[in-house]
Order: structure tokens, then C-alpha cells, then sequence
């Protein structure tokens, strides 16, 4: 699995919201733009993808613009990575076969394994929250992560 551009960017958008010392109070698109580095055109789009799933809120008019819809504790990389990208996988090879009924030679174990990876990759993802990311940005040491598998 690769994280696109839309979900490295859609990243550190939330991850800036989260960095305000009142991310409460809306950060306006061409402000979040400065702050990241990320062109405004493509943020807007993304921060558009991210309010239909409930990621941010949106304020119009005077003083508006973006916070985030829940706590940095309760948003992760992974919810925002499949924001953007959709679903965390391995690849698109579809389910394992059930029962035996492999149409061909090994295929059933090699798709058991890609889900498998597509698995670990989305425990993995949804171990580290925005919070978690906040915290290292500020100087604190990393949080280490394991997953059972």
C-alpha cells in the first residue's frame, strides 16, 4: 500500500487543525494553506472530503473556516487516510476463496496473505491518533507502536 499525495496532505491539514493552541476556533482554508505548505485549491477539495465523513466542521462567512469534529484523541490516520484514498488495502486482488475453490494454482494462499497485509497495515495506521501526532510535533518523544499479528 502507498499513501497518495490526497492522504499525506489530508494528514497534515488535521494535524495542524490539531496543533492550534484553540483548535476550536475555525482556521480559515487560505491560513491552513500557509501553515502546511499545501497548494489552497487542492486543500479545499480535500478538507470538502473530509467534512462529508466527519472528520472537520465548517463555519462560512466572517472568521470562518475549519476545526476539527472530534477530539485529536479520537481521530486516526487510518480514518483519515481511507477519507481520502478509501479503503486501506494491499491491493485490489478480492476475498479469499471459501471452501477450496481456487480457480488457480496458489491463489487462494496469496490472497489470504494480501488481506492479511492489508490488515496489518490498517491496525497499524489506526494505532497512531492525531493527539499521538500532536504530541511528537510539540517535542515529545514518539509513541511506539506494535500490533499483534
Amino acid at each position: 500500500m502507498r499513501v497518495s499525495t490526497r492522504g499525506d496532505y489530508a494528514s497534515r491539514a488535521l494535524l495542524s487543525l490539531a496543533l492550534r493552541d484553540n483548535y476550536s476556533s475555525p482556521t480559515s482554508v487560505r491560513d491552513l494553506a500557509e501553515r502546511t505548505g499545501l497548494p489552497q485549491p487542492y486543500l479545499e477539495q480535500i478538507l470538502l472530503s473530509l467534512k462529508g465523513v466527519g472528520l472537520v466542521r465548517s463555519k462560512r462567512g466572517v472568521g470562518g473556516g475549519y476545526v476539527l469534529a472530534r477530539p485529536a484523541e479520537s481521530i486516526t490516520l487510518a480514518e483519515i487516510v481511507a477519507a481520502v484514498d478509501g479503503p486501506i488495502a494491499a491491493g485490489d486482488f478480492g476475498e479469499p476463496h471459501q471452501d477450496g475453490a481456487c480457480d488457480h494454482e496458489g491463489q487462494c494462499v496469496l490472497l489470504g496473505v494480501w488481506a492479511d497485509v492489508g490488515n496489518h497495515m490498517r491496525e497499524h495506521l489506526a494505532s497512531f491518533t492525531l493527539a499521538d501526532m500532536v504530541t511528537q510535533a510539540r517535542g515529545g518523544r514518539p509513541v511506539a507502536r506494535t500490533h499483534s499479528g
